[in-house]
């Protein structure tokens, strides 16, 4: 278990990295993660909504698809949660880039 543990937390840390510069193949594998638990990471619908949400402004198709699927089966408050949070994280990434 701590092997696997250390391998979600270096497979998230390298796509955030990934993801600060722009990589939205970055942020669908970080929805991904959170939407199936991979790696022995909890599921977080909210989370995955939320790169999902960011992955798809960078023109991933998938990730359209994957956050109306994910969606469906959030209340309309998680949904909020997570485009307030998706929003945060563009406004901090790119004054960080500015």
């Amino acid at each position: 278990m701590g092997n696997s543990l250390k391998s979600a937390r270096f497979l998230i840390e390298s796509r955030l990295r990934d993801a600060v510069r722009g990589d939205a193949q970055a942020c669908y594998d970080l929805g991904i993660v959170y939407s199936s638990g991979a790696d022995g990471v909890d599921v977080d619908l909210i989370e995955a909504h939320k790169w999902f949400n960011i992955a798809a402004m960078g023109g991933s198709g998938e990730a359209q698809m994957c956050r109306a699927e994910i969606a469906e089966d959030m209340t309309a408050r998680e949904i909020i949660t997570a485009q307030r949070a998706a929003r945060d994280w563009m406004i901090a990434t790119q004054s960080r880039a500015a």
